[in-house]
């Protein structure tokens, strides 16, 4: 049976173990979505993870939705994120990039002239965003054009391209957590009644537009896909997330992805739900310590599991699983806070004996 040190073949890669660090938001880029010089420490520090994924990227400057957050589509953004790879392969370490559209969830504070974000339709999140004057209100989006729907592919299409000339092993298409790509398969964010909404092959439409554009660029074995089902982060809902996330399933069986990865809050059984119905390898998130990952394992549960705000405060989490050794509680004050504080300064084993 596998265990968390085992290694394993993600598509035209070996990782050392199934211990993957998964996406975290970290606000440490500068407002034109450059990485700062120590983001390369940062994910250096964690590069014996049998993977790194990376915070989520913007794909172009309508996709961004947070203060602080990086790009991959500018030469200054690629430049800055090539460090940062260069630090994890000089370690040992593989990396992929998660990229995202935050669709609705972004603020005209934060798109080009003060613009209105696009969604699938023009339907407002409840709730608020954090900006650097304070929490403001979501605002309503605007019904993204067909137009529109072919520029972010190609955005997509573009950003995982520019990834792998910044020297990432892969990339990882964020389709989760509220953003655009969940957005569109959703019940309550998507009323559209073109091609694009309504029915679930519908509804999936720019999923497998975008995960095909980008395979085009870069090859199916370098691209990952994330999924939260039925997580009511940013407001969403999944009426039919029981039919939507199995035909999701069967038609990504169909393709030779790297890896799916499935963050499962819900407390309602996703993985045992959807590992049967993938025959490629599965990613587990959410909530998971050292015991149920190996557990999980052990049962064939996954192939790997994702540890979030364990590897954020623990740079060499996978010899403190090892060990058995005690972890660092981290931070949270300093999870979007500016500078190295609560970034690059958690110690490590051979630091503290």
């Amino acid at each position: 049976m596998p265990t968390l040190f085992d290694p394993l073949r993600v598509g035209q890669i070996e990782l050392d173990n199934r211990i993957i660090m998964a996406p975290m938001t970290r606000s440490r880029a500068s407002d034109e979505g450059v990485q700062p010089v120590y983001a390369a420490e940062y994910y250096r520090q964690r590069a014996s993870a049998g993977l790194i994924i990376t915070e989520a990227t913007n794909v172009s400057p309508m996709a961004k939705g947070y203060v602080r957050t990086p790009g991959i589509y500018t030469n200054g953004q690629i430049e800055s994120w090539r460090a940062v790879t260069q630090a994890v392969h000089a370690r040992g370490g593989k990396i992929f990039m998660q990229i995202f559209h935050t669709g609705r969830i972004a603020l005209p504070d934060f798109l080009p002239n003060n613009t209105q974000p696009v969604a699938p339709s023009a339907v407002r999140a409840n709730g608020k965003n954090y900006t650097e004057d304070g929490m403001k209100e979501f605002v309503t989006p605007r019904e993204i054009t067909k137009d529109e729907i072919a520029q972010t592919v190609r955005d997509f299409a573009k950003a995982a391209k520019n990834a792998t000339t910044a020297g990432f092993d892969g990339v990882e298409l964020h389709s989760a957590s509220g953003y655009l790509v969940q957005q569109f398969l959703t019940t309550n964010v998507n009323l559209r009644v073109d091609e694009y909404g309504g029915s679930i092959e519908n509804r999936t439409r720019f999923l497998f537009e975008v995960l095909d554009a980008m395979s085009n660029e870069i090859g199916e074995q370098r691209l990952g896909v994330k999924f939260s089902p039925q997580i009511a982060f940013n407001d969403i809902e999944e009426n039919d997330a029981g039919d939507v996330y199995p035909y999701i399933f069967n038609r990504l069986s169909e393709k030779q992805l790297a890896y799916v990865h499935v963050a499962d809050g819900t407390g309602l059984g996703w993985h045992a739900r959807l590992r049967p119905l993938y025959n490629g390898l599965y990613f587990a998130n959410a909530g998971f310590t050292y015991e149920s990952g190996t557990e999980l394992l052990a049962r064939n549960g996954a192939d790997a599991v994702a540890f979030a705000t364990k590897f954020l405060a623990n740079p060499d989490l996978p010899e403190r699983f090892r060990r058995g050794a005690p972890l660092n509680q981290p931070e949270r004050s300093t999870f979007y806070s500016r500078g190295e504080k609560g970034y690059t300064d958690y110690p490590t084993l051979q630091t503290t004996t």
